[in-house]
């Protein structure tokens, strides 16, 4: 019998069950309704090469039978004693058929049914793949990343194995239980009554180990989550524990994690393998007490000795599939529960789908309003209530105030990341509703604090911002974002291949290469979140002179948290707490000594204090 393959449940440990079994499992078949034809043939081939298997012994008992009567027969001088090797011969080219057909058919399922399950799981992470695109950003901002990633590979992987292995098996053994104990009857009723007896003290048995060692499991999936989570903290923090030399209390920190992980897993893995060699053992003491009493049976000559040998394969046949079908059922319950977590995402509420008649705009000129716009994220928390804001074609818009006042959720809902609750928002008079929110985005660009980068060239990365960039574009894109210098200084130029992490190049940069990308996008709208903040001051200058340039022409949204950057803004709006508190000119807000002067002298001196 098989172990549990990795990724599965130990044997006799409850698994994770489903809310809602029978819903779930409906909608996980209406996957399969389009491969019914070669699920029936998947389920036609197993149940004839189970079949197959369980004709075999029955007939290979006739050629002990027959050699065994040749050998009595020459003990006691008979006449005419001898063994018709022809006979033997004859039944064990049937048996070698019969288990040659029965593999032959065993490949074919598996092979058929690996295709269904592939094809069934591409359409399931097709549809997880075009429902996470349609879902608004209030979805990804209450999930983490590893959660999300948890149900689009893990659990989709635990559905596809199950579909191409847990299910055969499971039909095989409930045929292989019905047709081993159908021919052990025909047999000997008695001896099956006998083989019987041993099967509830295996499950008494796997009940009981399996009740002391869950605690150990859940001890042990608890104590490798918090193992893998400080791996993953102390990894990312590597420069600080160096910087103040906490490697030892890091080293003592991990050894007291994993000697508890270690403990917790040698009871679990104990306990749990105990069951195998208990189940055998019982499993043993049954072939000898079918052996005893089939002995007895054949010197009163109630049956064959081929018959005892045949239901001594059966008798292993019989426990095998038992065994197999608990966990099989238990793993199943995993499936599901899986499955049901995945349909919670298809399930989720997607953005509102754009108007038939949406509209379509070439080039945006840049008038923006907002007209009485109210918004929360919660709605018995208000965040912004009754907010006005007229910005003309061309200006510059400065965004100032605390953290949390609601100045990047101003930008979420100019890009209806997020969609108002009341008021309107405007863009070049049309209400941004009434435009198809592709088009919409497209009429901005955004510069973000945090940088994005793929795994792919410096070329590729600032090509994103544009389809089908030019060679030439790409290049005067970096020139314009003082990167093309730095780029040309690493040794493969526009051809460096950024790694996953992105590690291999400095944070400031990455933003270089982000503000390149900007430029390439030749926005109408520009929204910048401090973007110089990780370069160096000279570096920044340069940036401002060249963002200068971008600027021209274009209404620009300045989310800023260094003041002394946003000097020249021609309005400055100063947010707390979700409303317009202040609005003017640098000057102005510092004449009138309200909340933006106050945030203004405290940079200020606190820069003078560090000087």
């Amino acid at each position: 019998m098989r172990g549990p393959r990795p990724g599965g449940h130990p044997i006799g440990i409850p698994a994770e069950k489903a809310r809602d079994f029978k819903g779930t499992l409906k909608r996980l078949i209406a996957y399969l309704r389009p491969y019914l034809l070669p699920m029936m043939i998947v389920l036609g081939l197993t149940i004839t090469a189970t079949v197959l298997t369980i004709i075999a012994p029955k007939i290979l008992g006739r050629a002990t039978t027959e050699v065994f009567r040749g050998i009595m027969a020459r003990m006691l001088r008979r006449p005419n004693a001898r063994i018709d090797f022809s006979y033997v011969a004859k039944i064990l080219i049937q048996v070698s058929v019969l288990y040659s057909l029965s593999g032959l058919l065993t490949y074919l399922q598996q092979f058929i049914m690996a295709g269904v399950s592939q094809e069934i799981v591409m359409k399931m992470r097709k549809d997880i793949s075009e429902k996470l695109a349609r879902l608004p950003l209030r979805f990804y901002d209450s999930r983490t990343h590893g959660e999300i990633l948890s149900r689009v590979i893990n659990d989709v992987d635990l559905i596809s194995n199950t579909l191409q292995q847990s299910l055969v098996q499971f039909v095989s053994g409930v045929v292989s239980v019905a047709g081993v104990t159908i021919m052990m009857l025909t047999i000997n009723p008695f001896l099956t009554g006998v083989t019987a007896l041993t099967l509830p003290l295996s499950i008494v048995t796997t009940a009981i180990i399996a009740r002391y060692s869950q605690r150990f499991f859940l001890r042990q999936q608890k104590k490798l989550g918090e193992l893998s989570g400080y791996v993953e903290e102390v990894y990312a923090g590597h420069v600080v524990v160096k910087t103040y030399c906490r490697e030892k209390d890091v080293i003592e920190r991990f050894e007291s994690i994993n000697e508890q992980l270690c403990d917790a897993s040698h009871k679990a893995q104990f306990l749990s393998g105990m069951i195998m060699p208990l189940t055998r053992f019982i499993g043993n003491l049954g072939y000898v007490i079918v052996s005893v009493v089939g002995g007895i049976l054949v010197t009163k000559r109630v049956i064959t000795i081929g018959d005892v040998q045949a239901f001594i394969q059966y008798s292993q046949q019989f426990t095998q599939p038992i065994v197999q079908i608990s966990n099989i059922v238990n793993l199943i319950q995993s499936t599901i529960a899986a499955a049901e977590r995945v349909f919670d995402i298809l399930d989720e509420e997607e953005e509102k789908p754009e108007k038939p008649d949406a509209l379509r705009i070439e080039k945006a000129k840049g008038d923006i309003r907002f007209e009485n716009v109210s918004f929360s994220y919660v709605p018995e928390k208000p965040l912004i209530e009754n907010l006005n804001i007229e910005v003309l074609s061309g200006q510059r818009i400065a965004i100032v105030g605390p953290t949390g006042a609601g100045k990047t959720t101003l930008v979420n809902l100019l890009m209806r990341f997020y969609e108002i609750q009341k008021g309107s928002i405007k863009l070049d008079g049309i209400d941004i509703r009434d435009i198809h929110k592709h088009n919409l985005r497209r009429c901005f660009g955004m510069v973000l604090q945090d940088t994005w980068l793929f795994n792919g060239t410096i070329r590729e990365n600032i090509a994103y911002g544009k389809e089908n960039a030019t060679e030439e574009e790409i290049i005067w894109a970096a020139k314009m974002a003082q990167a093309h210098h730095f780029i040309m200084a690493l040794p493969d130029g526009y051809d460096t291949v950024i790694n996953e992490e992105a590690t291999n190049i400095s944070y400031g940069e990455k933003q270089l290469i982000t503000i390149a990308r900007a430029f390439l996008a030749n926005p109408d709208v520009l929204i910048l979140d401090e973007a110089t903040s990780n370069v160096d001051t000279l570096t920044e200058i340069s940036i401002q002179k060249a963002m200068d340039d971008l600027m021209k022409g274009r209404t620009c949204f300045i989310i800023a948290h260094r003041l002394s950057t946003i000097k020249n803004a021609d309005l400055i709006l100063v947010m707390n707490e979700g409303k317009i508190v202040e609005r003017g000119t640098h000057r102005e807000l510092l004449e009138k000594g309200g909340f933006y002067a106050e945030l203004y002298k405290s940079q200020f001196l606190g820069a003078l204090v560090e000087v």
